[in-house]
């Protein structure tokens, strides 16, 4: 994949991003992906994150991977949440003034699954990936069910989200999401990678928007 390092005006300066391009045809949409939590060594060279923003610029959609606040070179320092909100805004915003007339997705791993999660319902993506929500250890009350199709990966020995609180969680919402459990696979899904890619791959595909005119 081509990459493609970046800074984005933020609130509090500047906001470190990159870019995981197609490296052929190219769909009409744009993704923006969320990584695990700041305080626990969470940035956007996080595996898991930097698997989901590969596998999307593999489907063909340019996928944008940033650092919240405080981490790597993004200026401010951690915000519990509400100012990790305003950054995703800000990544969005970028996202959309180099691609505008193509569509949004979004997705996050673990903590940055919250934060999308929080900002779905309002900046309306055509397509929603979690990534082990923490239900667990954030609140989701504000979270609004988007408007679109929404799939959550999960791992069954996930050793820091608790399965059994997701699942319960999901089988409260209407509508559900498309959800994959994923066997022996923990929370960082080690040497599971690839089968991770695989899952999203098989989930993702039929939801491609049209190719990008040649």
């Amino acid at each position: 994949m081509n990459k493609n390092h970046i800074l984005i005006d933020g609130d509090l300066g500047s906001i470190e991003a990159v870019w995981d391009l197609p490296d052929g045809v190219q769909h009409r949409a744009v993704a923006v992906c969320c990584h695990p939590h700041p305080q626990h060594g969470g940035a956007m060279t996080n595996k898991v994150i930097h698997t989901v923003a590969r596998t999307l610029a593999g489907l063909g959609i340019p996928a944008l991977r940033f650092n919240f606040r405080g981490v790597g070179h993004s200026d401010g320092e951690y915000d519990e949440g509400i100012g990790e909100q305003q950054d995703l805004i800000k990544a969005i915003e970028y996202a959309k003034s180099q691609y505008p007339d193509h569509e949004l997705w979004l997705a996050g791993f673990s903590f940055g699954s919250w934060i999308a999660a929080l900002q779905a319902h309002k900046q309306a993506p055509s397509q929603l990936i979690s990534i082990a929500p923490p239900v667990n250890r954030f609140s989701f009350d504000d979270f609004v069910i988007p408007d679109c199709p929404w799939l959550v990966v999960m791992g069954d020995a996930d050793e820091v989200v608790d399965p059994e609180a997701v699942f319960d969680w999901i089988d409260e919402l209407e509508p559900q999401p498309e959800l994959i459990k994923m066997e022996q696979a923990g929370h960082f899904f080690h040497s599971r990678l690839v089968d991770l890619r695989e899952e999203l791959e098989q989930a993702l595909e039929p939801n491609l928007p049209g190719l990008v005119d040649s």
